[in-house]
């Protein structure tokens, strides 16, 4: 039975991957320049807008990590999921209709580090090349957590032993349409993915309800020592303000997330944001709420099958043991397919935007300032590829937490570019040192927090004093700096004015 299982679950996978490929051979031949290989050539509908914004946000750690978190936790493991769900509102609220807006105004910017430059109307590439930087270090990390949760998967699927190869096989697959079809595949993909995880993740836990006797809340409440369904408490006794804020601060890294804010910049018009947004929020709400009753409800049908696991990195799997135990073969594999989806709705544009930040913000101002739109597509071809080899080689790691990678690098994108943005698109006094200072601040402090034992072992979110540095660096430094010319200023008066 457990052959036959793995068979029809392995058709079903080549099946769903054979779909992702096609798409990313249709859109080959439909990205002819930069704006259409990075932004889709600003076309993209109010459906596509949103739900590949979000599965492109989520990621493996959506259908891994969360539902761990939730498994040795309980519902004290929300606050994180109440802080995304904030933060997913504020950004489509106040980000996506000004950064739309502005990314044409200013020089019809395609991508967050030529924004920054034509913000300012700067001929300086250092802003640039910062950003190219910071886009490449955090991004390693965020694919590497990628690769790691398909690694994950692709063994459990096969029944593999051999990690090395399963990261092999999820990253081919991934490289693939996104060398191919650029901006347009990867959204329609996550369009299809998005979906998909969503089906996923409200099926499987009515399903374990279901099929787990004598369920009842009293059973969840009883465990680890009556605190697993208390928000405010867990085994170790009562949270902390240290602990709730940095649940809640995952809601501040949105505001600095490059591959969410490309998709409010390729949005085909201003007008269209509204509907985006009440999109977004239906999938993002419904989705964290379910991931995490996936890990409270798995905790009792798993321990009923004869299954526990006492961390959260061995707890990453409980959702793939749910879906193996709860369905049948084919139905089984398109559910599994959801984390593959997952894990490929996310690694597809972070690769594409960290290509694009090497070929269009540091190949081209530095060493080639007259290369085509042809040359500079197929720069960015190349860096999918190298970028991706680096991600292969950090996630090599099988005990890496998804969880873990994914905390460092949205730590990092949202102390380094959340407050620059923010700033940028309220502010006028805000100069070009202001925001190369925030930059700056910003993702040292994440490297230095994560990395020093006294100030990581506070447990304050390294996001927190990151953000809070970053903010008050670009302020004191556009202070300090002369004020904007007045071109900067006009320019600034005419997006506000943009419909």
């Amino acid at each position: 039975m457990r052959v036959q299982t793995n068979l029809s679950v392995l058709i079903t996978f080549i099946l769903y991957l054979a779909l992702m490929l096609g798409i990313g051979i249709f859109f080959f031949s439909k990205s002819s320049n930069l704006s259409d290989y990075f932004l889709g050539g600003r076309g993209l509908g109010s459906w596509v807008t949103a739900i590949s914004a979000q599965a492109s946000d989520m990621s493996g750690w959506l259908l891994m990590g969360l539902p761990a978190a939730a498994y040795i936790s309980g519902l004290s493991a929300s606050w994180i999921a109440i802080g995304l769900g904030l933060g997913t509102y504020l950004n489509w609220k106040i980000v996506a209709g000004r950064l739309r807006s502005f990314t044409e105004i200013s020089g019809d910017s395609i991508t967050i580090p030529q924004y920054l430059q034509n913000r300012f109307m700067s001929k300086s590439k250092l802003v640039r090349c910062i950003c190219a930087i910071i886009i490449f270090v955090f991004f390693l990390v965020y694919t590497a957590s990628a690769f790691n949760a398909g690694a994950k998967l692709v063994m459990y699927v096969l029944g593999m032993d051999d990690y090395v190869l399963a990261l092999a096989i999820g990253a081919i697959v991934i490289v693939a349409y996104t060398f191919l079809g650029g901006f347009l595949a990867v959204c329609w993909t996550d369009l299809i993915q998005g979906i998909l995880m969503f089906c996923a993740i409200v099926i499987v836990p009515v399903l374990a309800v279901l099929r787990t006797p004598d369920f009842s809340l009293a059973t969840l409440s009883a465990l680890e020592g009556g605190t697993f369904t208390n928000l405010f408490k867990n085994a170790s006794g009562p949270l902390g303000w240290v602990a709730i804020i940095s649940s809640l601060a995952w809601g501040l890294g949105y505001f600095g997330m490059p591959h969410i804010l490309t998709r409010f910049m390729a949005i085909r018009e201003k007008r269209l944001i509204k509907k985006s947004r009440l999109i977004a929020m239906i999938w993002v709400v419904i989705s964290l709420g379910a991931s995490v009753i996936i890990g409270m409800v798995g905790r009792t049908y798993l321990s009923g099958q004869g299954i526990q696991y006492t961390d959260t990195a061995s707890a990453e799997v409980v959702f793939m043991q749910m879906v193996g135990r709860l369905a049948p073969g084919l139905i089984a594999g398109v559910l599994l397919s959801a984390i593959l989806a997952a894990v490929m709705s996310t690694a597809d544009s972070q690769l594409l935007v960290t290509a694009s930040a090497v070929s269009n913000d540091f190949y081209k101002p530095l060493f080639r300032p007259g290369a085509s739109d042809r040359e500079l597509m197929w720069v960015s071809r190349g860096s999918v590829i190298a970028i991706s080899v680096l991600a292969f080689i950090m996630a090599l790691d099988p005990n890496s937490s998804v969880m873990g990678l994914v905390s460092y690098a949205w730590a990092g994108f949202g102390a380094a570019f959340g407050p620059v943005i923010l700033l940028s698109l309220f502010w006028r006094r805000m100069t070009l040192k202001g925001a190369i200072a925030g930059m700056v601040v910003g993702g040292a402090t994440i490297l230095i927090w994560e990395n020093v034992p006294l100030l990581s072992g506070t447990g304050l979110y390294s996001l927190v004093p990151g953000f809070a540095l970053a903010l008050v660096a670009v302020i004191v430094a556009s202070l300090l700096d002369k004020a904007p010319d007045k071109e900067v200023l006009d320019q600034f008066e005419r997006s506000l004015q943009a419909k």
